[in-house]
């Protein structure tokens, strides 16, 4: 799945991870020990939230790109 969704990537330093939030898909984040891990978990749960709101028949948002509050 080709993942288009925009992504917002930060250290917290509470956590002490990189936390990613895809800011389309409400409640949408995953973190990791490094920035690449913390990429590939956010794909997995981009792949997973929208599997869950097919299977609840919920609406899916379509990627816009580059937001403007970002």
């Amino acid at each position: 799945m080709s993942i288009k969704y925009e992504l917002i990537i930060y250290w917290s330093e509470e956590d002490q991870s990189y936390v990613v939030e895809a800011p389309e898909l409400p409640g949408c984040m995953a973190d990791g020990a490094s920035y690449e891990e913390a990429v590939a978990n956010a794909r997995t749960v981009i792949e997973e939230w929208i599997e869950t709101a097919r299977e609840l028949n919920r609406p899916i948002p379509e990627p816009k790109g580059r937001l403007l509050y970002a």
